[in-house]
């Protein structure tokens, strides 16, 4: 089982940062989704920028989440640190 996610900020370009509970910090390229299905809706920048930390994944305010497993599988590894903001 990969590690779930502690933290998320969204970033310009459609890119998500996220800080997973093992430490690490990796980052999400979420344009590939955006031609998807409801994915679009993150085309509008309110709710992209509503995306937050859920149950070990993350969620928009418009409910639509993505699977821990594809975010961290998925993503670029950037640092490791024990906990956002150090």
């Amino acid at each position: 089982m990969n590690p779930r996610v502690r933290f998320v900020k969204a970033e310009k370009n459609y890119l998500l940062r996220i800080w997973f509970q093992n430490g690490e910090i990796k980052v999400f390229d979420l344009k590939p989704y955006l031609e998807k299905g409801l994915f679009s809706e993150l085309k509008n920048e309110e709710i992209y920028y509503s995306v937050k930390p859920f149950l070990g994944s993350i969620i928009w305010s418009n409910k639509l989440d993505l699977c821990p497993d594809t975010l961290y599988e998925e993503s670029i590894r950037i640092s490791q640190i024990s906990s956002p903001g150090q």
